[in-house]
């Protein structure tokens, strides 16, 4: 969890103390752990239905939403289901879309979270499946920001990042990366997930992860480490829309992005 935590780059002011009960286990007075709630994403990472061959080298993290039951604990015997719910063609030269569930439940049987996901495959569109079916994204409203949070990404973060399970070498391997298209490695679709989740964490929901319903985002453009993303956020009630920006390069990394409060 405090690798996690460090892979989303909290506990980067070492004064911090709000950051430093995600990341330190050790206090003079003693304190609870805390579990930021995108670790949801990674506690079970590789549970998935099985195998679906696909051109590996062209994978992009599509969406993520995870619903939260309960807030996550900071130790627990899990189990996690995993399912397919759609495969979706875009066709030959537009790729493919894996949507995958996994529920996870701790050992009473109760849920913790279910984590919807997709994959998008971008060499393996044309095989003639359905192109209609995936779900109606979040649309976030078109009045100025209520709140915006710049996060500075570090130049290292995704080598830290894929300690917590994804080792893809798109991610901290430059030949690999150039092969994929890419100028230089690009940092995790689900690190960037990480990040939105701290800026609502740090914002509305005041460090408090039981506080997180549900989190869910479109991503749209790849982000790289060293650079700065800006969270853009409008609260309505309970629920917090939100985009993600990086403004050096005039571009949007996430869209569509919803979360629910309690």
């Amino acid at each position: 969890m405090m690798l996690y935590a460090l892979g989303i780059g909290m506990g980067s002011d070492p004064l911090n103390e709000k950051e430093l009960q995600f990341v330190n286990e050790a206090y003079a007075t003693p304190k609870a752990l805390k579990v930021v709630p995108s670790f949801a994403s990674v506690c079970v990472w590789g549970a998935r239905p099985g195998v679906i061959d696909l051109n590996q080298v062209m994978l992009l993290d599509g969406e993520h939403d995870i619903t939260f039951h309960k807030p996550i604990p900071a130790e627990a015997s899990a189990t996690a289901d995993a399912r397919v719910r759609g495969v979706y063609d875009k066709g030959k030269e537009k790729g493919a879309i894996i949507q995958n569930e996994v529920v996870v439940k701790d050992d009473k049987c109760d849920k913790i979270v279910t984590i919807v996901s997709s994959i998008f495959a971008r060499g393996d569109g044309g095989f003639g499946g359905p192109s209609e079916g995936t779900p109606e994204p979040h649309q976030v409203p078109r009045r100025e920001p209520d709140r915006s949070i710049d996060i500075p990404i570090r130049p290292d973060q995704a080598l830290i990042y894929r300690l917590s399970g994804d080792r893809n070498p798109l991610h901290g391997d430059p030949e690999f990366a150039h092969r994929a298209g890419f100028p230089k490695p690009i940092l995790h679709g689900m690190c960037t997930y990480g990040l939105t989740c701290r800026a609502l964490l740090q914002t509305y929901a005041d460090y408090d992860p039981s506080a997180f319903h549900r989190h869910r985002v479109r991503f749209s453009a790849p982000l790289f480490p060293g650079e700065i993303i800006t969270v853009n956020l409008w609260k309505d009630g309970n629920s917090i829309s939100f985009e993600a920006h990086v403004r050096d390069r005039q571009v949007t990394v996430a869209k569509h992005g919803q979360t629910v409060l309690v």
